[in-house]
């Protein structure tokens, strides 16, 4: 495509070229007449005579060779790699050894689509969702705690439709099937980012209460002996419930709540739990409910103690939990 302010396309070069070839006229005052330089028309003449009628479409103006191109397989390996595991620049980088912009420029040249484009197991691309984001990060452990509930449905044995896909809702039978949901209860704390979670058959306050009591003991294991404020959205079973409340006095916590409709500033739970889906329920096919619960653990365990996090500069939580204040 021609720039904004290019005196010629291509019909207007093919017009110069019929002037010259066909009418006779003098290039010089063919170039006049069309407001270009004598030196641009004779280009133009000379690469009709070469090329015909298709040397006067625009070229690419990128150079022949690029001494510093990223070599075809390592664009294979980034590319493969991001297939596979369906990760960001940043985790890729630290997989290959490419740096994280060169993998951007990568996988935008090759035509990826982005992680939110895409379904978690299969990697079809599927409508994108609005993401917010708003970063802080509180200054201690255990200053912060955010806290929220996941449901997800459960797997009838043979696995659901992410393994068998959309037929498995073909009859009326199968529509009407009530296999139920899971709640996961998650807790992270802000500033080491260590989570905690637990599967459970509801969000009653009872549960919210017994699990903030139980997520409060896994922190203390791990150094995090004071949680000075918990943060929740505005379910009724954290804003309406007197176990949940008393849960909160005895680990002498304030609770805080989010503003109404704004998520987002429960974000390192809501992160987390998008987590959850891509790397542990949705990451693989499981034929069982029971294997998937049973795959949990593990999960929590890799993301608190191997799994790089972009927020902790390519370190896992468990790495703030070993220093001096944790």
């Amino acid at each position: 495509m021609s720039h904004r302010n290019a005196r010629l396309t291509f019909q207007g070069r093919c017009l110069l070229v019929r002037r010259v070839r066909e009418q006779m006229w003098p290039v010089a005052h063919v170039a006049k007449a069309m407001g270009v330089s004598r030196q641009c028309a004779h280009k133009w003449v000379r690469r009709f005579d070469l090329e015909g009628e298709d040397g006067l479409h625009d070229r690419s103006s990128r150079p022949h060779t690029c001494a510093r191109q990223t070599p075809p397989d390592v664009e294979e390996l980034v590319i493969a790699t991001r297939r596979k595991h369906r990760r960001g620049p940043q985790w890729l980088s630290w997989e290959t050894g490419v740096p994280a912009r060169t993998i951007t420029a990568i996988l935008r040249r090759n035509g990826l689509p982005r992680l939110y484009e895409i379904d978690s197991i299969t990697g079809e691309v599927i409508r994108a969702s609005k993401t917010t984001a708003i970063r802080y990060e509180r200054d201690r452990p255990g200053e912060l705690v955010h806290v929220d509930v996941k449901k997800l449905g459960r797997i009838p044995d043979g696995g659901g439709w992410r393994v068998h896909g959309r037929q498995m809702g073909s009859t009326a039978a199968k529509r009407k099937a009530r296999i139920g949901f899971d709640y996961i209860h998650s807790a992270v704390d802000d500033h080491t980012r260590l989570a905690y979670s637990e599967i459970h058959n509801d969000e009653q306050g009872n549960t919210a209460a017994g699990f903030v009591h139980r997520a409060a003991a896994f922190f203390a294991d791990h150094g995090i002996t004071r949680i000075e404020r918990v943060m929740t959205d505005n379910h009724w079973s954290y804003t309406k419930s007197n176990t949940f409340a008393d849960a909160l006095a005895d680990l002498d916590a304030t609770h805080k709540r989010i503003k109404p409709h704004c998520p987002w500033q429960n974000g390192k739970v809501e992160r987390f739990n998008r987590t959850l889906q891509t790397e542990w329920a949705y990451h693989q096919p499981f034929t069982s409910n029971d294997q998937r619960t049973a795959a949990l653990p593990d999960f929590i365990h890799n993301y608190n103690h191997q799994r790089r996090h972009h927020a902790l500069n390519g370190q896992p939580p468990i790495s703030r939990c070993n220093q001096p204040d944790c």
